[in-house]
């Protein structure tokens, strides 16, 4: 996949749609009752990267703050969504340890995964910041796992609802109607190509968590250094 020119074409299709007033609202981030969960494999960015993103979500705050605005504590990568989430997921029901055990050998031999961060993009929802990889390793990473995970006879739901090849961040959801639908999108033009930072992977996230990744519902269940 061509990053640069996915993340362009969703962009100009996007920024269209929001101006047009065609953009979408999600209602389930303040469901309190909202029971969709499912473990995940996810790469969480520096903290010097997390707080230049701040500093783009500052500018949109004060034009609507009533949108849904991440947390450093939840911005994420994800690698690969193994049990994507669904209501009644219980944690009870697989045996994790075979999840680390498949999940580790997927990364013996794994070269250096180095993300810069420029620039940003959006869903008709949405708000990213968008990743790129800066050679094929993050995407062989994927394809072990895949590989793997596929041989096995565990739970998983991998590429079910797509087959996932970005780096994204989402930093923001729409959840209220925009008050300045424009304002938005000229703060989103600056920000058009930012530079955000690069860092080099160093640690992975095996995670129990909600649709949102938000930090009070999520449960770190195993972490992998890499060195």
């Amino acid at each position: 996949m061509n990053l640069t020119e996915h993340y362009n074409q969703l962009y100009t299709k996007s920024s269209e749609a929001i101006l047009a007033g065609n953009y979408q609202l999600d209602s389930q981030i303040t469901n309190t009752s909202d029971s969709r969960f499912g473990i995940t494999l996810l790469i969480r960015p520096s903290e010097k990267i997390n707080d230049t993103i701040q500093l783009f979500l500052n500018d949109l705050k004060e034009v609507d703050a009533a949108q849904y605005y991440y947390p450093n504590s939840d911005i994420h990568i994800t690698l690969l969504s193994i049990i994507s989430c669904y209501v009644g997921f219980n944690l009870e029901t697989i045996a994790v340890q075979d999840y680390v055990k498949i999940i580790q050998e997927s990364l013996i031999d794994l070269p250096e995964i180095k993300i810069k961060f420029r620039g940003i993009t959006a869903s008709r929802s949405a708000v990213m910041i968008q990743g790129f990889p800066t050679d094929e390793s993050l995407h062989t990473l994927r394809d072990k796992l895949r590989a793997n995970f596929k041989k096995s006879t565990l739970q998983q739901s991998i590429d079910s609802r797509y087959s996932i090849a970005t780096a994204h961040l989402t930093v923001v959801r729409f959840q209220e109607k925009l008050e300045n639908a424009e304002q938005v999108v000229t703060i989103m033009e600056k920000f058009r190509d930012y530079d955000f930072g690069e860092f080099i992977v160093d640690k992975i996230e095996l995670v129990y968590n909600d649709w949102y990744q938000r930090r009070e519902n999520t449960k770190l269940l195993a972490d992998f250094t890499i060195e």
